[in-house]
C-alpha cells in the first residue's frame, strides 16, 4: 500500500509541473522550446488535474468512522 504522504508529494509535484508547462504553453513563461507550444498547455492541464485529484485522494480517509465510538462502548 502506498502512504499517503507520498501520494500527497507526488501531486504536488505533478501539480507544480503542471502549472510551469501551462504557463510556458501560454507564452507567460519564457525560454523553453515549450515556450508557446498549444500542445504544452494541454499537457500541463492534465498534470495539474492529475495532481489535484492525487493530493485529494491522499487526504481522504478510508477508514469508517462510527459515531458511537469503538464497538463495546455504546
Amino acid at each position: 500500500m502506498i502512504k499517503k504522504p507520498l501520494v500527497a508529494g507526488l501531486g504536488a509535484v505533478a501539480t507544480l509541473a503542471g502549472l510551469v508547462w501551462v504557463g510556458q504553453g501560454l507564452n507567460l513563461i519564457p525560454g523553453s522550446f515549450m515556450t508557446g507550444d498549444p500542445t504544452w498547455v494541454v499537457i500541463g492541464a492534465i498534470s495539474l488535474l492529475l495532481g489535484v485529484v492525487l493530493i485529494v485522494l491522499s487526504t481522504r480517509g478510508r477508514s469508517r468512522h462510527d459515531p458511537n465510538g469503538p464497538p463495546g462502548q455504546h
